[in-house]
């Protein structure tokens, strides 16, 4: 199969600094070596991906490349036991899209310990609906049962709640019972936040601080923050007593400036959420998880473009437009 030519975004370095990105052809002999070859048939949009197409050194070191750090298809060969041609399979994370080869190709080829069997309750196409996004929000969720948070002990903020992750994140909690406050710069998708399940939706200029007092009135017991910078200093300074705040983002930035006082008085636990390097066991639970009792209802949450139209979209989330999911369809 190596003289197979699919096609993929490649994003090439034309001049210094300077990125073009086009559909073309590449060679499955022009994949990186590993141990499973996939067919990809659906991949999702990500914040990641859209910094890797647009030349972000940070995230993609070499050039050219074909970002996507999210895959789903099936197994066309395989030189190990754990999978069979033929399996349906998920990649997300590790260095996919980054500097491997990544979704936004017609074919992978990855290392065996990347690969998620598919859960049994989902189908290719919604594993991409969810994708790194609802991966990464099925751990922040995990991280409140994980300690002891239940619907009944309070409010729950997500931030940036439009996105992939905060949007998932809403319908997801929603969906098990608790009560979500939606922060968001967009009041135009107040009904898109409220048809995910959530109970409020408020502006993020609520969560934004100023006064630079060391503690807040108390609001929340949980935070799912997509942003970072003042509205994270906010949102932890406005947590309630053995609350938990799980960070994603950091769109606004990456800095974050407050004092140690709602952790030693108020005991709030602030969890850093990477879902890339996540340890397969955990992978494997989160997803079984997603799959079944943590299984959202997909109307309205997403859409599906052919990869034909992924620049048009890449240009929608850097110019922070983007609403819900994107699922790219590569066949």
């Amino acid at each position: 199969m190596e003289n197979i030519i699919f096609r993929a975004l490649i994003v090439k370095e034309v001049a210094q600094n300077v990125f073009e990105r086009n559909i073309g052809g590449k060679k499955i002999s022009e994949l990186p070596d590993g141990d499973v070859l996939i067919k990809v048939l659906f991949s999702s949009l990500n914040y990641k991906d859209a910094l890797s197409a647009n030349g972000h050194k940070g995230i993609t070191r070499y050039y050219p490349h074909t970002p996507g750090v999210d895959a789903a298809g099936i197994v066309v060969e395989s030189n190990t036991d754990k999978f069979r041609v033929g399996d349906e399979v998920i990649v997300t994370g590790y260095d996919l899209g980054m500097n491997t080869s990544g979704g936004f190709g017609q074919y992978i080829r990855v290392p065996v310990d990347w690969v998620v069997p598919l859960p049994r309750g989902l189908t290719l196409q919604e594993s991409m609906i969810y994708g790194t996004a609802g991966f990464t929000a099925g751990l922040c969720v995990n991280a409140f049962m994980e300690k002891g948070i239940e619907p009944k002990d309070g409010k729950i903020l997500v931030t940036g709640a439009t996105g992939g992750v905060g949007s998932l994140s809403v319908a997801i909690l929603s969906k098990l019972g608790y009560y979500v406050v939606a922060s968001t710069g967009k009041l135009d998708k107040i009904d898109f936040l409220k048809n995910l399940g959530a109970k409020e939706v408020i502006h993020r200029s609520e969560i934004f601080d100023t006064t630079n007092k060391p503690l807040l009135p108390r609001k929340w017991i949980g935070v799912i923050d997509n942003v970072g910078g003042n509205t994270l200093s906010t949102a932890i300074r406005s947590t309630d007593y053995d609350g938990v705040v799980a960070a994603v983002g950091l769109v606004e930035s990456e800095k974050l400036s407050l004092t140690v006082y709602p952790f030693i008085l108020r005991g709030v636990s602030l969890v850093g959420i990477d879902s890339a390097e996540t340890k397969m066991p955990k992978r494997l639970r989160i997803w079984d998880h997603l799959a079944s009792d943590w299984k959202i209802n997909f109307d309205g949450i997403w859409r599906e473009v052919p990869l034909d139209s992924i620049n048009d979209e890449i240009d929608k989330i850097l110019n922070g437009q983007q609403v819900g999911k994107v699922v790219v369809k590569l066949w």
